[in-house]
């Protein structure tokens, strides 16, 4: 049964088409509707799991340092970052979570737009005029169709500026992707898709070597401390956010 959806967001409409029962087609978006639950299993809340996005609204989430911006809303059961709009002087911030976390993996499925750029960062603090400069970013980024070239440590799942992920092969901008981050102790694992692509050891001799040599060795403050928020960036491209679910160690 063919079922046509429409919705109007910000100054453009995007229409919904149902191919069948499962797959959905949002725009540029491809989603599995009956995976689009926000919900967890039984066997998820046996293991500690947590809802970071109940699918409805932004509760337990709030902006970078406090700042204004009406660059979130919540969309279909997703956490939405709208783009850039030319000719509107948009208010743009970073989302953090409420609570601060330090020995957890977190599970995040999401979308990048054509030529996107965002990501997600972890233990971040709030001692900087931007999330990145405190805390570590797993890449989030239309490796294929980027307007700019792009260095192997800018590419999707790379420890942003220190550890690329060769071996990462996300599926294609308007195409869901899972995230797996796993820190324990000092040990960082980053997962695309049920594969790990990164693992790095924080504070060890390597870490420093190449966050003193390359974009963070002027941060003071990158990594400074292991404890901090999880936050999902605004770098003003359209993305999609779901299924943001973490457990403590």
């Amino acid at each position: 049964m063919k079922i046509i959806y429409s919705l109007t967001i910000v100054c453009c409409c995007i229409s919904f088409s149902a191919f069948n029962s499962q797959n959905v087609l949002v725009g540029n978006v491809t989603h599995l509707k009956d995976t689009l639950k926000n919900e967890l299993t039984k066997a998820e809340q046996a293991k500690g799991w947590r809802l970071l996005f109940d699918g409805k609204t932004m509760d337990g989430w709030r902006t970078y340092k406090e700042k204004k911006t009406n660059s979130w809303d919540v969309q279909d059961g997703m956490l939405h970052n709208l783009p850039v709009i030319a000719e509107k002087s948009d208010q743009r911030a970073d989302l953090i979570t409420a609570e601060i976390y330090d020995n957890f993996e977190l599970s995040v499925d999401w979308i990048i737009s054509p030529k996107g750029n965002s990501g997600i960062l972890y233990m971040v603090q709030e001692s900087e005029s931007s999330s990145h400069l405190t805390g570590p970013e797993y890449q989030l980024i239309d490796d294929v169709n980027f307007p700019q070239k792009l260095e192997d440590w800018q590419k999707t799942g790379a420890n942003y500026a220190i550890d690329p992920a060769p071996s990462a092969r996300p599926n294609p901008a308007g195409q869901w992707n899972n995230t797996v981050i796993s820190v324990k102790g000092n040990n960082v694992e980053h997962w695309l898709n049920g594969k790990r692509i990164v693992k790095y050891t924080l504070y060890s001799d390597k870490w420093k070597q190449a966050k003193d040599a390359g974009k963070f060795k002027e941060a003071a403050h990158y990594a400074e401390i292991k404890k901090g928020h999880i936050a999902l960036q605004d770098h003003g491209s359209e993305a999609w956010f779901r299924n943001i679910k973490i457990r403590t160690f």
